[in-house]
């Protein structure tokens, strides 16, 4: 332990302060300012004596530890036992309140915002100051929740990032692991100073380079909204402790010029590394990851296309890791397209065999979707690998993408490329449907409008029943509107979009809501199986029977209404469905790992209600109280 008396120097400018480099010495350690609370950690010294500000220093009781915690310190829920307990007698008000009455004052607070972007900063903020109170209203109240702390909010939170982060909490609790490419040097230091907390290591970690968010472009480092919310749905879709989640940005750069020239920009500013050195920057920041937290689930987000499937590839089969933008919104889209299959032959006697889907937009996410869906024609409906192809029309910014279309196609688009066009070309959307004559048109093109009264009639005036995904998020990136969709099919449509959308008011009086096709379906669920399972890595067939498990969930009203996705109230029953039918999958392909799992398939008379006793068993739950108790703390501890 350093002396007191080199502690002195440093205020005094006779030591070099080792917080001014970055040069970390065994003399400090980083802990949890907050302990065991989402925040990140701040500099204290070993045996709990801290460097303040001016330079004195101050021997902390480990008491001290959890009354200055938001994940255990309640505010005006914490007893008076507790406050007295804690040192805090005296700190705040005198009531008493329940979990109950703090969620109705909260929700009260939250709804008197005028704006999307002021009830995003006032939730982080209540992140910041009452984790438990945060997670009730957004488990208790999700479908309220989840458009303000994620989409669409989060696309308009991430824009402005560095003008709201000053204020989203206390200084000292930021909000996750911002690491530069000037940063590589010391990345196991950095990683590896993110302390456990007393369950052991983060179980996930969510991380992007900001190249790529949402359909907004490279927003650099103010693209950790993403991770950031990510694991909030992680945690109230999928009970994964917000205790075990890591959010991280690389701040490699950005090529987005407003911030290169924005002096409030808070990120690194200077241009985006070229391949291989991004690359070369990826495979440290990996293996710091996994040399720190052996098991920890790294789910990649919000990369650049081409990055996207690099990392995928370079890593799927060698770490525990999978891709949201490719795997999850793929495997969601598909459960809602095998529902969508099926009212689709129930209602109209569509055989399966005879669709032909044309994507509007061909980027990673689209590719994702399209080749599971491959795979699900050729599993359930016994294509061949070309047969299933063939089903498939894939149009870009410059129209059909065939092998004859004169241009150097991306590699991730070359597999779809249409060999059978006879020379022709189709440069518009309405000229594509015209030649293909698609049962279902589905969007990931982040353009707004994109599917027009135009387009939506030809669709509808070739199918009974067409089947219409506008997945692009934010709203106003959506190919068209709910109301549209409704309006121009003469409300005879199969609709999944990628955000939520008002409901539609029938001719006959009655309210239609929009199937949403959102990852918080899937990425939940195959996180919680994934990381129960303990898998090796993240298999393409555990990523398949997720949309599976997903398609399964719904109830028979659902079935009746032709919903397409089930009720988002019902998720953390749904996650685990999901987390089920993950951990099935990773028993069958050998790559579970987890000896509780390994016992129950070996042993259990009933193994499906036994997994699923233990996935349940295994769900942090706000309203569990035995979560939040604080740790009796000895006198003079």
């Amino acid at each position: 332990m350093m002396p007191l008396s080199s502690v002195a120097a440093l205020t005094r400018g006779k030591v070099p302060n080792p917080l001014n480099t970055l040069q970390l010495t065994s003399k400090f350690r980083f802990l949890r300012y907050h302990l065991y609370s989402t925040a990140m950690p701040v500099v204290e010294q070993e045996h709990s004596t801290i460097i303040l500000s001016n330079g004195a220093t101050k021997a902390l009781k480990q008491s001290h530890h959890y009354a200055i915690s938001p994940y255990y310190n309640q505010g005006t829920g914490l007893s008076s036992e507790a406050r007295a307990h804690l040192g805090l007698r005296g700190y705040s008000p005198i009531a008493v309140e329940t979990l109950d009455l703090q969620k109705e004052r909260a929700l009260k607070q939250l709804r008197s915002k005028s704006t999307s972007l002021d009830k995003y900063i006032f939730m982080a903020q209540l992140r910041n100051s009452n984790t438990r109170l945060f997670y009730k209203l957004v488990c208790d109240e999700l479908a309220e929740m989840a458009p303000i702390i994620y989409t669409p909010t989060v696309g308009e939170a991430c824009v402005e990032y560095s003008n709201i982060y000053p204020f989203l909490g206390a200084p000292g609790t930021p909000d996750g692991l911002y690491i530069t490419i000037n940063d590589l040097p010391y990345i196991k230091d950095i990683v590896r100073n993110y302390r456990e907390n007393a369950e052991g290591a983060p179980d996930i970690t969510v991380i992007t380079d900001g190249s790529r968010i949402l359909g907004l472009g490279d927003l650099g480092m103010n693209g950790i909204g993403i991770p950031i919310g990510k694991l909030q749905l992680y945690t109230g879709g999928a009970g994964i402790d917000p205790r075990k989640t890591l959010p991280i940005v690389l701040d490699f750069g950005t090529n987005t010029e407003r911030y290169l020239n924005d002096p409030l920009y808070l990120g690194l500013k200077q241009k985006r590394p070229a391949d291989p050195e991004f690359y070369e920057a990826m495979d440290k920041v990996m293996e710091a990851l996994y040399d720190v937290y052996p098991e920890i689930l790294v789910q990649f987000e919000d990369f650049s296309s081409e990055h996207a499937f690099g990392l995928l590839e370079k890593y799927q089969n060698k770490n525990f890791c999978f891709n949201d933008d490719i795997q999850g919104t793929g495997s969601v889209i598909l459960s809602g397209f095998m529902n969508a299959v099926r009212v689709a032959k129930e209602k109209t006697g569509l055989d399966p065999k005879d669709h032909r889907i044309v994507f509007f937009g061909a980027g990673s996410s689209a590719i994702g979707v399209a080749k599971n869906i491959l795979t699900y024609f050729m599993n359930e409906h016994g294509f061949t690998e070309e047969e299933a192809k063939r089903v498939f029309y894939l149009v870009d910014s410059k129209g059909l993408i065939t092998q004859d279309r004169g241009d150097k196609l991306a590699q991730h688009k070359v597999y779809f490329a249409r060999s059978d066009n006879e020379g022709a070309q189709f440069k518009s959307l309405c000229d594509v449907i015209d030649y293909v004559k698609p049962t279902a048109l589905i969007g990931l093109s982040a353009q707004h409008q994109a599917f027009t009264k135009e387009a939506v009639e030809k669709m509808a005036a070739n199918n009974k029943l067409p089947i219409l995904f506008p997945l692009s998020n934010p709203m106003t990136n959506a190919e068209c509107t709910f109301d549209q969709a409704m309006e121009y099919t003469n409300e005879n449509v199969l609709f999944a979009s990628g955000t939520a959308f008002p409901p539609y008011k029938t001719k006959s009086g009655e309210l239609k809501y929009a199937g949403q096709g959102n990852n918080m379906y899937i990425f939940p669920g195959l996180g919680l199986g994934a990381i129960i399972a303990k898998a090796r890595h993240v298999s393409d067939k555990m990523v398949y029977e997720a949309a599976k498990g997903l398609s399964s969930t719904l109830l028979p009203e659902e079935i009746a209404q032709s919903d397409l996705y089930p009720s988002l109230a019902r998720i953390r029953s749904v996650s685990a469905q999901v987390a089920v039918s993950v951990c099935k999958q990773a028993l069958r392909e050998n790559l579970a790992q987890d000896p509780v799992l390994l016992n129950l398939a070996s042993s259990s008379t009933n193994f499906d209600q036994a997994l699923l006793d233990y996935v349940t068993s295994r769900m942090w739950d706000p309203n569990q109280a035995d979560y939040f108790t604080v740790p009796v703390v000895k006198n003079g501890a």
